[in-house]
C-alpha cells in the first residue's frame, strides 16, 4: 500500500496495487493522525479507529468480509488498553477482557460459538 500523493499533511488515500482504496485518512507531518478507515479489497470495511502521530489510539473497530465483526477495543500509544471483545465469524462474542500497557490483566472470559461460558481465566497485573 503507498499513499496516493507526497502530501505530508490533509487528506490522504492508500491504495492497494491494483489501485483499489486500501485506507483513507489525514496525515499530520508525514504520520497518520486522526480517524481513518481501511477497507477489504471487496470495497467492505475492515477496520475504523484514530492514530496520534503515527500510532494506534483510542477505540478502533474491526469487521471481517462478510461484515460480522471481528474485534472492537482500545489503543493508547499504540498499545491495547481497557476492555477488548472478539467475535466468531457468526458474529458470537469468542472472548472478552481487558489490557494495560498492552498486556491481558483481570478476568478474561472464553465463550463457545453458541454464546455458552468456556472458561474464566485471571491475569495478574505485572505492576
Amino acid at each position: 500500500m503507498k499513499p496516493t500523493s507526497k502530501n505530508t499533511d490533509g487528506l490522504t488515500r492508500e491504495l492497494f496495487t491494483d489501485g483499489g482504496l486500501s485506507g483513507e485518512g489525514r496525515l499530520k507531518a508525514g504520520m497518520r493522525h486522526g480517524r481513518w478507515e481501511w477497507y477489504y479489497r471487496n470495497g467492505k470495511l475492515k477496520a475504523v479507529g484514530t492514530y496520534q502521530a503515527g500510532n494506534l489510539a483510542g477505540h478502533w473497530e474491526w469487521w471481517r468480509e462478510n461484515g460480522q465483526p471481528l474485534q472492537a477495543g482500545a489503543f493508547k500509544a499504540g498499545k491495547q488498553v481497557g476492555l477488548w471483545r472478539r467475535y466468531y465469524e457468526n458474529g458470537q462474542l469468542w472472548d472478552e477482557g481487558s489490557f494495560e500497557d498492552g498486556k491481558k490483566v483481570g478476568e478474561w472470559k472464553t465463550y463457545d460459538k453458541l454464546g455458552a461460558l468456556k472458561q474464566a481465566k485471571t491475569f495478574k497485573s505485572k505492576k
